[in-house]
């Protein structure tokens, strides 16, 4: 392909420029996308400009702009707040919306921008603004298959996109769901060196050697995810006869140390009232049978 045939890339607009709008929208500009930027706060789109961006002076005029929308604001009241303001303007537009919001806030704007005739993407940039526009970012979407084929080479620009389906809620359950297992995972482990702290150990240490550990994790975790899918609970720790005479000391000590129980209660008394029900035999995973029972 000689260089005059060369396809020209993708308009896109940026609405909202916060770090992670302002990131995106810079990452395009130099990707060579002509892009057109709106902010509420007007001031936000200077460095763009001088970067090469166009301004809008509204959300409809820089909606009109470009083929692609990508919407990053705060919440999802300020996703209300800015499609109220661009009504008709979507109107043939394919609308990427990657604001942080629960699968419900999604699914209502995929209903909306069916009636105003837009293709949806939900999604979720799962990163730092500094990495945007590395692999190292992970960009769920879901809705519009179509839109997502279309556009996927400029979404790679950004980061890696992974497809999920065309229920917008989705990209927002796989969101949500990561961002919630990296919360347990660091609340306990704050509790866990708080614990050797008040011991006398060196916390980094025991951090270095924990980073290390974990290693055990990734094959642990599919093998539980795959049991909980099929119903069945192999031993993966053990049998729960077994994990459940460690509780009585885990729990123990972290009292002797004053320091927060109450997930390790948590899995002592679920591990107690399974095997109590005969299912002494099953592994950790089994637990999940007793969840939704506690509301």
């Amino acid at each position: 392909m000689t260089a005059e045939s060369v396809p020209p890339a993708t308009p896109i607009t940026v609405l909202g420029l916060g770090d992670m709008g302002s990131a995106i929208a810079r990452t395009l500009l130099e990707r060579g996308h002509p892009t057109t930027v709106w902010n509420r706060t007007a001031s936000r789109t200077v460095p763009l400009v001088a970067a090469g961006a166009t301004a809008a002076d509204s959300a409809a005029e820089a909606v009109r702009a470009s083929p692609l929308v990508v919407l990053c604001v705060l919440d999802y009241a300020a996703v209300d707040e800015v499609l109220a303001a661009v009504g008709d303007a979507a109107s043939g537009r394919t609308l990427v919306n990657v604001t942080s919001g629960s699968p419900e806030q999604a699914r209502a704007v995929q209903r909306w921008a069916r009636e105003y005739g837009a293709a949806y993407l939900d999604g979720g940039v799962m990163g730092d603004p500094p990495d945007i526009g590395s692999g190292e970012v992970l960009l769920p979407f879901s809705g519009s298959r179509k839109a997502f084929e279309a556009h996927e080479g400029v979404l790679r620009k950004l980061g890696a996109p992974t497809y999920y389906g065309a229920d917008a809620g989705l990209a927002s359950v796989e969101f949500m769901a990561q961002v919630a297992l990296g919360y347990e995972l660091l609340i306990g482990f704050l509790h866990t060196l708080r614990l050797v702290r008040e011991e006398g150990v060196d916390p980094a240490e025991f951090a270095a050697r924990a980073a290390e550990g974990v290693a055990m994790y990734p094959p642990l975790l599919k093998a539980i995810g795959e049991a909980v899918r099929d119903g069945e609970y192999p031993p993966d720790l053990g049998p729960l006869s077994v994990q459940s005479a460690l509780m009585g000391d885990l729990v123990g000590h972290r009292k002797s140390q004053g320091v927060d129980t109450v997930r390790m209660r948590e899995v002592q008394e679920l591990m107690a009232e399974r095997v109590a029900d005969g299912h002494g035999d099953q592994g950790f995973s089994s637990l999940i049978e007793l969840l939704g029972r506690r509301g």
